[in-house]
Formats: structure tokens, C-alpha cells, sequence
């Protein structure tokens, strides 16, 4: 089942037909351990309709915040060690990948991430800059998951790799971030084979892409979870970036106009346009 924050209403994806629901709060109707039934319940007595119900999709957050995890993948342990090695902080990246404890940051609040085929931003005074592709975790106030989107976490390279202190200055910016196009909401975990694909054009051309499978992941979504919920709480729920495990090579770095296409197994494809 999908759901779909729109101007009219949300909109139910289930079976193939779509389903209006008005007059809801997303954020009340979001938060709920038992939104499957609910889901369930409404359907069987809403009429069905087509998917002509999808107009002005908007961003699938409300009042939650947007968090996200870093070096989760050997990919990005390996990148982010490249780009931090004439800085001395190449050992951090390293470390963390092998610790215990997670790497875990605030990313954003709901004003400064755009949703389906709106513009993400890069930084005006970074070199370096790059789209991360990340399995993004809806979780209610009391730490359940109910539901999963597609999540692009822009990063400047260029500041971070500079001192590993400036991670907020790189991660955290008006345009920082894309959900959507959707919140894929299911009571069982996804499949380890689910794949993560990435794909960049520029002036119509294809100038990168790559893919990486869930099960390359080292950490799993609730251990994340667990650490980001361990002394926040969150009335509305939370939003979880759980990192990326596609980095583009040294040489590459977005500009302005490049068309960012990011798709999830089961969930779909989110677009975004660089400004």
C-alpha cells in the first residue's frame, strides 16, 4: 500500500486502485502503530477509483523531523575516507563504520526538503557536491516503522572533506533534501534483495549511475532507529535517512540542471532537477 500527500487530500494506493481521503491531518493520520488495519478499514468502505486521483503531489512530510545515518555502507566508508584524507579525518570514517554506535545527524526540518520534481539545491560555496540516494524509514512517535520512502540526501563533499566538524555546514541547507514520491507503508520488513538505483543526466545525456542492494547494508533500519529515538522524542514521528551506499567517483560533482533519478524496489522513482 502507498500513500500520497496531496492538495486535495491523501490518496491510498492499494491493489491497483486509488482511494480520496479529505479532511485529514497527515500528521495524525501518519502516526499510527496501526495504520496497516487502518488503511484496511478505510478502503473497504471508501469507492475506488484511478490513478487520475495522483495530481500536485506534495513533499510526505509534515511536523516530523528528517534525520539520516552516515557510513552505514562500505561504499561510503570508503568515500567519505577519500574525500577527509589530506584533512587527517580519514581514521573518523573508519571508525565509525566498525563502532558500536552509529553515526546519526539532524538533516532537516520539514521547510528546507522539496518533494517529487521540485529543485534540490547545492551550496553556493561548495566545489564538490553529490545526491545520496537513501532507503528513508517512516517511524511513529514510539519508534515503530510503518512505512518507507525514497530519500536523496545532497551532500557537499567538498566542505565536509575539508573537517569532518563542518558535517551540519555540508548536510544541512535550504533544498538539502527530497522525499517522495510516496510513503510506502507495509508491517513487514523489505526484502534484503531490494535495490537502490541512482541515475544522473545532464544536458539529456547520462553522465552516472550505479545501484546497491539493501543487504549490503551494515546497520539494520531498527538499530538505527533505536539510537536516534535513545534520548529524543518525537510527537509527530520522525523521518530516518539510513545512508547511501552509491558515491559517484572523485571526479564528478553536480551542476546546476542536472536531472537526479533515484528509484526503490516497490516504492518508485523520485526526480529532482539541480538549481
Amino acid at each position: 500500500m502507498k500513500l500520497f500527500k496531496t492538495n486535495p487530500g491523501i490518496v491510498i494506493e492499494k491493489e491497483n486502485e486509488f482511494f480520496l481521503i479529505t479532511g485529514q491531518n497527515w500528521d495524525v493520520f501518519i502516526n499510527d502503530d496501526n495504520i496497516v488495519e487502518k488503511i484496511k478499514d478505510l478502503t473497504a468502505k471508501l469507492p475506488a477509483r484511478d490513478k487520475s486521483l495522483i495530481t500536485e503531489v506534495l513533499v510526505p512530510i509534515g511536523n516530523q523531523e528528517l534525520w539520516a545515518c552516515g557510513v552505514t555502507y562500505l561504499r561510503s566508508k570508503v568515500g567519505r575516507q577519500e574525500e577527509s584524507k589530506l584533512s587527517g579525518g580519514a581514521d573518523f570514517y573508519a571508525k565509525v563504520y566498525e563502532a558500536k554506535r552509529p553515526e546519526v545527524f539532524f538533516k532537516a526540518t520539514a521547510n528546507r526538503v522539496v518533494g517529487h520534481q521540485q529543485k534540490v539545491r547545492i551550496r553556493k560555496d561548495s566545489t564538490w557536491d553529490v545526491p545520496e540516494p537513501e532507503l528513508t524509514l517512516m517511524v511513529t512517535s514510539s519508534g515503530k516503522i510503518i512505512g518507507y520512502t525514497i530519500g536523496n540526501d545532497m551532500s557537499s563533499r567538498s566542505i565536509e572533506g575539508e573537517n569532518p566538524l563542518y558535517l551540519p555546514q555540508a548536510k544541512t541547507y535550504d533544498g538539502c533534501a527530497s522525499l517522495g514520491p510516496c510513503i510506502y507503508i507495509t508491517d513487514q520488513p523489505l526484502d534484503k534483495s531490494t535495490l537502490i538505483s541512482l541515475e544522473i543526466n545532464r544536458n539529456n545525456k547520462k553522465v552516472f549511475e550505479g545501484n546497491v542492494a539493501l543487504d549490503q547494508m551494515k546497520r539494520t533500519p531498527e538499530e538505527l532507529v533505536s539510537y536516534v529515538y535513545r534520548e529524543c522524542s518525537f510527537p509527530h514521528g520522525c523521518m530516518i535517512m539510513t545512508g547511501t551506499g552509491i558515491v559517484p567517483g572523485n571526479d564528478f560533482t553536480l551542476k546546476a540542471g542536472d536531472v537526479i533519478s533515484i528509484r526503490i524496489d516497490g516504492i518508485g522513482e523520485l526526480v529532482n532537477t539541480v538549481a
